[in-house]
């Protein structure tokens, strides 16, 4: 596989993430049932190639592994619920900005509970970030609640964090697909739980949230995450992560025409301020990570 065909495979997924934000703001039913509707046709969809071609390591899956798949789910539906929830309150361009800032305290717990070393260029760069998303969740915004949605996209960027240390220990024993069927199938659960149990309804949303679901599930999950995934064979973390931050970048040029969001001069400044100090982190994490093997790279898999 060339280089450049594998970049041009990167620059697809870019573009199935980047329009995450775009079809949750076009959808109409609450961010509870268009989670499950996306988790629901992605487990759908990965249930024939799991049972066909994996069955055997299903079965040798672990009760340890069950209870860590299940928190990774947790985690999971927590960050779904959570961005979700912010793109109804705050503008795409914060929102996305914000919930990229998930490489940082991915790293932060990668120090914290697995016992990590950050060098010194990226301990700067958080600190970057950090300034900077204070200043884009204190931005505020045209709409009302601005406030709370920046809190949201960063609890979602935490919960993000979460999921991806579980799956940096998980992914060490465990294929990529089975994993990740037992932590959408989790967060399925999940996600069905919380939004029933908080008395919304998940049926009655009509064909056209349905058919928003399976793009989500399609586009972003199955062409966008999985896609970065398979990129991870042939490029290096570093430039993976780094093609990620172009994300926010197609969401807010999208967002322009098609929702009337034009970023504020301070929004540009702190947005300008985090994808850089992410795209700092990432070059200074690149000594470490780019030649070790896929099981100990640090991912983001939404």
């Amino acid at each position: 596989m060339g280089t450049s065909r594998s970049k041009l495979i990167l620059m697809v997924g870019v573009l199935g993430i980047s329009a995450s934000a775009i079809l949750v703001r076009f959808s109409q039913a609450p961010s509870g049932v268009l989670a499950v509707y996306r988790l629901g046709w992605t487990v759908l969809l990965l249930l024939p190639v799991v049972l066909l071609r994996y069955r055997a390591e299903l079965k040798r899956v672990t009760r340890r592994d069950v209870l860590l798949c299940a928190a990774s789910g947790v985690c999971l539906a927590v960050h779904f619920l959570a961005w979700f929830e912010s793109l109804r309150l705050t503008s795409v361009s914060v929102s996305t900005v914000l919930v990229s800032t998930e490489v940082i305290f991915t790293a932060l717990g990668f120090a914290l509970f697995l016992r990590g070393r950050i060098p010194r260029l990226g301990v700067a760069a958080i600190l970057l970030a950090f300034g900077g998303s204070a200043v884009l969740a204190l931005s505020g915004g045209a709409e009302a609640g601005a406030l709370s949605g920046n809190l949201l996209a960063l609890a979602a960027a935490v919960a993000s964090a979460l999921y991806t240390l579980i799956g940096r220990v998980q992914r060490g024993h465990l294929s990529t697909a089975v994993y990740t069927f037992l932590t959408y199938l989790a967060c399925f659960v999940t996600l069905v739980v919380l939004t029933a149990g908080s008395g919304t309804p998940l049926v009655g949303w009509g064909a056209r949230e349905l058919f928003m679901g399976l793009a989500l599930a399609v586009l972003c999950t199955l062409l966008g995450h999985s896609l970065f995934s398979w990129c991870l064979k042939y490029l290096s973390p570093s430039y993976v992560s780094a093609a990620k931050l172009c994300e926010p970048v197609f969401s807010t040029l999208a967002a322009i025409p098609l929702f009337h969001e034009v970023p504020t001069p301070l929004q540009l400044i702190g947005g300008v301020v985090v994808l850089g100090s992410v795209l700092l982190y990432t070059r200074a994490e690149r000594p470490e990570t780019v030649d070790k093997p896929s099981s100990q790279r640090i991912r983001r898999e939404e």
